[in-house]
């Protein structure tokens, strides 16, 4: 099974990408066809003296910058390493592609590449969270900032089936994020979405906060975009901060610094438990094809563990469960559209409504 990496996306490209796809070549078996222009990586494979591993290279003329607006992607850079990447999946001869590069061109080209998996209204990014259980699947975090109910019912069958096959989680609970776990509280667009996942076929534990996803309440969480790039990226500064602070605290004094040392082991098996690194990266989940999304600054664990995934994802034929567990629940989507429509024409009537009456306050 071949996977298809951008070897020119990411902050530290294409030294740690292909440094990754060495190591996932090595290590695990996984032949991995390398992105980018055919020159600069036969030199990076021959200083790795990596040419007797399963290692491929497709050439391609042009770079997406981290910058650049996904149009450019997808307009005028056709022969990116990125484009290439998921051609290659359309094909055939890749069963996933996998970039540290620009996120958001990433999922623009995949969705006109692959297009979408039958019935699934909008894709999802999904991050794994660690979790005092394990980890969390929170999505979605990033590729749709404006939603309706049906998405994040999809979002939540996605998840679901992602953590089932994905993380070996027999009986995933899903929960939808809230700003409490009454159910009174939330949003519009929380509620309707609460209300739909209680009828469908989801182990689905209702209303959770923001702080369950760290303590292990839901093994799924979902949400729109916005919050969930908002939560991501919140995370990430207190993490960081949190091991600022801790190295600055443990580093004080002599006696700090011995006892700092005595449970150095201690402090390696957290950071190992929290490190992005051994997820490796984000699934593009609802694509008609396998896509994976590694953090910008992915060092070469990060690309081998996000080829390993890949190539995971693809063997578990996780999108062939999707779209099972997508018809079973038809019935559900079908609901969840009509209460979105009755929804909006009872807002649209209540706009019209109250211009009506300040119009006519004007007239008086």
């Amino acid at each position: 099974m071949r996977v298809a990496v951008d070897a020119m996306g990411g902050d530290h490209a294409p030294e740690a990408v292909v440094e990754g796809a060495v190591q996932a070549a090595s290590e695990l078996g996984i032949h991995v066809i390398l992105v980018g222009d055919r020159e600069i990586l036969k030199h990076q494979i021959k200083r790795r003296k990596a040419q007797d591993l399963p290692l491929s290279i497709k050439h391609a003329t042009e770079v997406v910058e981290m910058h650049e607006h996904p149009a450019v992607a997808v307009r005028r850079k056709r022969d990116s390493s990125l484009r290439v990447a998921f051609d290659l999946v359309k094909s055939g001869e890749a069963v996933a592609a996998v970039s540290a590069g620009n996120s958001g061109a990433a999922m623009a080209v995949a969705m006109l590449v692959l297009r979408l998996l039958p019935g699934v209204e909008r894709p999802a990014i999904a991050a794994v969270m660690p979790s005092l259980r394990g980890s969390t699947v929170l999505l979605d975090v990033g590729a749709n900032v404006d939603c309706k109910p049906l998405h994040l019912v999809q979002f939540a069958i996605m998840g679901e089936v992602f953590t089932r096959y994905m993380l070996k989680v027999e009986n995933p609970r899903v929960g939808t994020l809230s700003n409490g776990a009454e159910e009174s509280k939330g949003t519009d667009l929380t509620r309707a979405t609460d209300e739909a996942l209680r009828k469908s076929s989801l182990n689905y534990v209702g209303y959770v906060e923001g702080r369950d996803i760290f303590l292990g309440g839901p093994d799924v969480v979902v949400c729109d975009g916005f919050t969930g790039n908002a939560v991501l990226k919140a995370s990430e500064g207190v993490a960081l901060a949190f091991g600022k602070l801790l190295k600055d605290e443990l580093t004080a004094g002599p006696v700090r610094r011995l006892g700092a040392f005595l449970a150095r082991g201690a402090f390696q098996a957290i950071r190992q438990r929290m490190d992005y690194t051994e997820v490796g990266g984000a699934p593009l989940l609802g694509i008609n094809g396998v896509g994976f999304i590694a953090h910008g600054s992915s060092d070469a664990r990060a690309i081998k563990n996000a080829i390993r995934a890949a190539r995971d994802f693809a063997e578990e034929r996780v999108n062939l469960h999707l779209m099972q567990v997508l018809e079973k629940n038809q019935d559900l989507e079908a609901w969840t559209s009509r209460k979105a429509r009755k929804f909006w024409t009872q807002l649209k009537d209540k706009i019209i409504h109250h211009r009506h009456e300040e119009s006519e306050e004007g007239e008086e």
